[in-house]
């Protein structure tokens, strides 16, 4: 964590000073804004929290609750997801307080005794080396407050406004108005209607998203008439596999077993018979204590005692999805989208594989440093178009592979091992980091590819030890950028030392800086759209700050102090030229987008591709 650029300041180092336009603003819910966003729920807290890095960016988040969520709902945090946090600077918090999956075990209906389960398998939950963070149970309501915390400390000071529900969205006939957006609110309880007047809004509100039915969009699937009771409980059990992920099924149907952190909470994901549960069903007579009965009916021989219950609920099962997350007619339609949808406005389906809350940040994600960076001015609007189609091809992916995973999980007919089978290799999916974003404005071919096999094109930037070379520092790469808004170009030196004339790097070094000043306008940093960084092939000892070209020796602040955190050397117990197979002979650049998926992977000499890249993205400084 950097601080003290423009002077030394004591106290909370994240804390940051308000932006002067905070000062400026009066009580309640303002006229106008650049971005509403409706949802205060883990996609709408992601997409704020991430424009709250963009302090000249007004957002107001509203939402119909009458307060924060303080208990249930999703759980499960993919490793994916954890990088993006740690991105935040909030990894820690998520790692610190959570419960750690490290294995799954699987249980079936004893062969000799169907009226008995016996333990079939036991695997490793991830995959050894796909993400250097794990995969965490949390209670949602806290990564939504650590969010919240985030953006209160933030210069925008951003904080939901509480009691608010959206009666209606219209986009206004003239395009080039500031605001061509009008979101109607009524108060919950019954009080006043409000206006307020947009240049984009964003319906993060759920499956019956009131911004979705005002843009004309549907949710098209089907419900596959399966319920499912959950539980959060304190419970005393003989069941040996308490403190382990845990898939059950038996002749008396199937249990999901999730430890919760704390040491003593579990949760059970629990499948009601429509026949043999029917009438609690219909009669929507469900409790806490049916549900225990249908877990006890599922684990004998063993027993669950509930002493108590923390959150509960009972839910249908539906996987359904839009055909697109914005409000353009369709792809060749002109302009750029003005209301976006995200998260379960946009996507459902069951939670038994936890990637509701995972997909739906990752949505907010995507879409939130593309609006931050086109009211900033550095990106064009075009790039607003990419969301829809990225997000919507990664949604319908989950649904195939929900309506998979749900059916092989509940079919009592296969054999053990399909599922085990099945679920070690959907682990790279489940982990969050199988998403591959095809060609477009914001990703090239991947006709370099083998300069880099490691890190390939559309896929999440894959970060690996490294050890910083001003300080020594042992780190991981991808933790030195954070959800800055900005593109990070990483080059992978070639072996010649930096300092030697037929060094690559040194030659990129001289070019790279008039490409730079080309997207930064003036009187930004000089890394605040285009954040150059290098690896270099020499231990840290054998490469002094004086061998490095300038470019990676920025001059930041009002006093022009030298960042020295831009240039890194291979840990010599796991070294990531050999880790993510970089060509050592020529090295490599590595464009990745601020969102960490790579972009394109190009030779350190590929100016001209690299100035095309950019240029069809950015905006050129005035």
């Amino acid at each position: 964590m950097q601080f003290h650029l423009d002077g030394y300041e004591p106290g909370d180092p994240r804390i940051r000073p308000p932006h002067p336009a905070v000062a400026e603003r009066g009580p309640g819910l303002p006229d106008t804004a650049d971005v509403v966003i409706v949802g205060s729920g883990p996609a709408g807290l992601v997409l704020a929290a991430q424009l709250a890095e963009f302090p000249e960016v007004r957002t107001v988040v509203v939402d119909r609750r009458d307060g924060p969520l303080t208990v249930g709902q999703a759980d499960g945090v993919a490793c994916r997801t954890v990088e993006m946090f740690e991105a935040f600077g909030l990894a820690d918090r998520v790692i610190g307080e959570g419960y750690q999956v490290n294995e799954v075990t699987f249980w079936r209906s004893d062969p000799q005794d169907p009226t008995s389960i016996v333990r079939t398998g036991r695997v490793d939950d991830v995959e050894e080396g796909i993400s250097e963070m794990p995969h965490m149970i949390v209670n949602q309501a806290r990564m939504l407050a650590w969010l919240r915390g985030h953006m209160a400390r933030s210069a925008t000071r951003t904080e939901p406004y509480y009691g608010l529900q959206v009666t209606d969205v219209r986009v206004g006939p003239d395009p080039s108005s500031e605001y061509p957006v009008t979101v109607a609110l009524q108060e919950v309880d019954g009080g006043e209607s409000r206006t307020i007047r947009a240049r984009y809004v964003v319906g993060c509100d759920g499956a019956r998203s009131a911004v979705r039915q005002a843009i004309g969009r549907r949710l098209h699937g089907d419900a596959t008439h399966q319920s499912w009771g959950v539980l959060d409980v304190l419970a005393v059990t003989d069941f040996p596999d308490i403190r382990l992920k845990s898939a059950i099924s038996s002749a008396a149907g199937s249990v999901l077993v999730i430890p919760r952190e704390g040491g003593y909470l579990v949760r059970l994901y629990i499948e009601l018979d429509n026949d043999r549960d029917g009438a609690m069903l219909r009669d929507r007579s469900t409790t806490p204590e049916n549900l225990a009965e249908v877990a006890n009916r599922i684990l004998h021989p063993y027993r669950i005692d509930v002493r108590d219950v923390g959150w509960w609920a009972v839910y249908e099962i539906a996987q359904r999805v839009c055909d697109r997350f914005d409000d353009l007619p369709d792809d060749g339609a002109p302009g750029s989208p003005r209301v976006f949808i995200a998260g379960d406005a946009c996507h459902t389906h069951s939670a038994k594989a936890g990637q509701g809350m995972n997909v739906s940040m990752a949505d907010a994600w995507n879409l939130g440093w593309k609006l931050g960076t086109v009211l900033r001015g550095t990106s064009r609007p075009e790039v607003l178009r990419t969301y829809s189609a990225e997000r919507q091809a990664v949604a319908q992916q989950l649904i195939d592979f929900d309506r998979e995973f749900a059916a092989l999980f509940s079919d009592r007919d296969a054999e053990p091992e399909k599922f085990q089978h099945y679920f070690r290799e959907q682990g790279r999916y489940t982990a969050g980091v199988a998403v591959r974003y095809g060609p477009s404005v914001l990703t090239g071919d991947p006709v370099h590819q083998q300069l880099a096999a490691g890190f390939p094109v559309g896929m999440r930037f894959h970060s690996a030890p490294v050890v910083r070379l001003a300080d020594a520092k042992p780190m991981h790469l991808g933790h030195a950028a954070r959800a800055d808004g900005a593109w990070r170009l990483y080059a992978f030196a070639d072996r010649a030392h930096p300092a030697a004339p037929d060094s690559r790097l040194r030659t990129l070094g001289e070019v790279l800086p008039d490409l730079v000043a080309r997207f930064t306008p003036p009187g930004a940093e000089p890394d605040s759209v285009l954040d150059v960084r290098a690896v270099l092939q020499q231990g840290h000892r054998d490469v002094e700050v004086a061998d490095l070209p300038p470019v990676l020796l920025p001059r930041k602040g009002r006093f022009g102090l030298v960042d020295h955190e831009k240039v890194f050397c291979p840990d010599a117990r796991e070294d990531l030229f050999d880790l993510r197979e970089v060509d050592r002979e020529r090295g490599c650049l590595v464009v990745v987008r601020p969102d960490q998926y790579v972009a394109q992977v190009l030779p350190l000499d590929a100016v001209v591709e690299l100035a095309d890249l950019l240029d069809a993205v950015l905006v050129r400084a005035r």
